[in-house]
């Protein structure tokens, strides 16, 4: 299983079995810049990864020479952007390529990494099926109206509507809760998925009602480099008064805002919490204060709330941006038990909330092995 970021390469090998256990799990990270190749948390070496297919390249190595030449039975992939075209995941072929290829103007910080790491797959593996699981999927099937901007219905059959991201990673969660948190699995729960990406996505019996993220992954809360929610009449300011062009608007909202702009600092959370900056505060009270607006916002979406939930990077680890978030949403009756939060969970609330809080990590690769598996029997 491939899991493939801007400038990262998450792998991980699975028996071809029920139990859905990794027996391998890695990463290549800072791909182009400073690429280290690490296996299992352990010692971390130095490896030639110019690119996405480089860094692939090193894994696919590494894996033939410990897994005595064995080749694996399939290859599945998390793709940022299946468009309006695909809802469930599906096998590669030269067809569906062409399709994701249309939509990288849709998802230009991941989808052409995502593209180039199923390419070398088919250079070096081509005998080997490979299949993609989509972050839109989960999100399919939500109510039109909830998909919808107020743009001339054409252009909404067209395409253009809202989509949400961080799909299987949303899904995960929901398989998840009726085994962490039984009492909440059916309810009303908005799932806050927090890491360099950030999104919102509100839930009912564990099915998508409405996200944050819209037609790409740059809009709703702010993250790391992206810039969120934004007036669309800034960018026709900064192309028309500032003389930038598209390019450069792109990069300014995709690689040089969120916590990393407002900062000045870092795009890490980690950096910022143990920074004197005062701008670092700022970007974070920023960021808690735009979560919580959100949840607010998706409780109106469900028709009230039961349950928060906080997953990946800041989600799972960052208890201060939990409690912060929290306190903004005291006026839900969600009080937070100090000690749970630093703990992590999985229950970060007192007895008796009227709005519970929890911390689960997601486990995005255990579910695309899960439909591999399903789609190659």
């Amino acid at each position: 299983m491939l899991n493939v970021g801007s400038s990262s390469l998450k792998f991980s090998v699975f028996p071809a079995n029920e139990s859905l256990r990794p027996s391998v799990h890695g990463l290549v990270d800072g791909i182009g810049i400073h690429p280290r190749f690490t296996v299992g948390g352990g010692t971390s070496e130095t490896v030639t990864a110019v690119d996405h297919r480089g860094a692939f390249n090193a894994v696919a190595a590494w894996l033939e020479r410990h897994l005595n030449d064995a080749r694996p039975v399939a290859v599945g992939h998390r793709v940022v952007h299946g468009g309006w075209q695909y809802d469930r995941p599906l096998r590669v072929d030269d067809a569906v390529l062409a399709v994701l290829d249309s939509l990288v103007p849709l998802a230009p910080l991941h989808q052409p990494q995502e593209l180039a790491a199923i390419r070398a797959v088919a250079e070096r593996w081509s005998d080997v099926p490979q299949f993609v699981c989509f972050d839109t999927a989960f999100h399919r099937g939500r109510p039109e109206i909830a998909q919808m901007f107020a743009l001339p219905m054409s252009l909404y059959e067209g395409g253009i509507r809202r989509y949400g991201f961080h799909g299987i990673s949303y899904e995960a969660i929901a398989e998840m809760l009726p085994d962490v948190a039984p009492e909440i699995a059916d309810g009303r729960v908005v799932v806050a998925h927090l890491g360099n990406g950030a999104s919102l996505c509100a839930m009912r019996a564990r099915r998508s009602v409405d996200t944050t993220m819209s037609f790409s992954a740059l809009d709703g809360l702010p993250m790391g480099t992206r810039v969120g929610d934004l007036d669309p009449a800034v960018v026709l300011y900064l192309e028309r008064a500032r003389g930038m062009t598209a390019d450069e608007v792109q990069t300014l909202l995709y690689t040089r805002s969120g916590l990393l702009g407002l900062s000045g600092v870092s795009s890490d959370v980690r950096d910022l919490l143990a920074s004197r900056e005062p701008r670092a505060r700022l970007a974070l009270d920023y960021f808690a204060y735009r979560v919580a607006r959100e949840v607010g916002a998706l409780a109106v979406s469900l028709g009230g709330l039961d349950a928060l939930v906080f997953t990946a990077g800041i989600g799972e680890h960052a208890a201060p941006v939990r409690a912060a978030v929290c306190e903004h949403l005291a006026w839900l009756r969600l009080a937070l038990a100090a000690a749970a939060n630093e703990r992590h969970g999985p229950r970060i609330s007192i007895p008796g909330c009227a709005v519970s809080a929890w911390v689960i990590p997601t486990d995005e690769e255990r579910m695309i092995a899960r439909h591999v598996l399903r789609l190659t029997r």
